[in-house]
């Protein structure tokens, strides 16, 4: 049976594909092109990928970023949908669920919402419920720098803390939506927002969400 994550994965290299090496994404200063080597390298060598969190290894993470981005677009898109090899950690189904879910799901929509005529994708209820379990458990990581409090609440009541502070901004939507907006993309998200006008002003200019 296809894991979420692997249906993720091969949506993520079919819009990589059909968009082309130059098209925009929602993520700054990467075109199509640097996305597919981020998810080739995040995967392949993760000698570099520790440079995603850790600062002192970022100049490896560019360099070696550098050298799949100049390899051919096909290569790099073939590499994202074979996955990774066997000795990678990701090549373990609970791992590739676990971590990969969000992943390509975000990067998705960081190529699809990045075109002025872009709509939105109707998700299933087993595949929402599967965002918001992994949102839940990466809430107060990926909200730990927001300026203000920050809970997030789903239209059937559920919530969960991403920060704790004061003034409160309560974020209520889609967990595909919320996930969006925790991950920094803030300007595209389909949420509702509640809480003083100040911060929640505060919070959807912020760029501390996310990693």
């Amino acid at each position: 049976m296809s894991t979420h994550a692997k249906r993720e994965r091969l949506l993520l290299a079919d819009l990589l594909e059909a968009s082309g090496p130059d098209a925009p994404t929602l993520c700054e200063g990467w075109n199509t092109r640097d996305l597919a080597a981020h998810v080739v390298v995040r995967e392949r060598r993760p000698d570099a990928a520790g440079g995603i969190l850790v600062k002192q290894l970022a100049s490896r993470l560019e360099r070696v970023m550098a050298e799949f981005a100049s390899k051919p677009y096909d290569e790099l898109i073939r590499l994202i949908r074979t996955g990774p090899p066997r000795f990678s950690p990701f090549s373990l189904k609970q791992i590739d669920e676990a971590s990969n879910t969000i992943e390509f799901y975000v990067h998705t929509e960081d190529v699809r919402r990045a075109q002025p005529d872009w709509t939105p994708r109707e998700l299933d209820p087993v595949f929402q419920d599967a965002l918001w379990s992994r949102m839940e458990r990466t809430a107060r990581l990926m909200g730990r720098s927001a300026p203000t409090g920050l809970v997030l609440r789903r239209p059937n009541g559920q919530t969960a803390v991403a920060h704790r502070g004061t003034p409160v901004v309560t974020a209520t939507g889609e967990p595909s939506e919320l996930l969006l907006f925790l991950y920094g993309r803030q300007q595209v998200a389909d949420v509702e927002l509640e809480g003083e006008k100040d911060a929640i002003t505060k919070l959807h200019e912020t760029k501390q969400l996310g990693i």
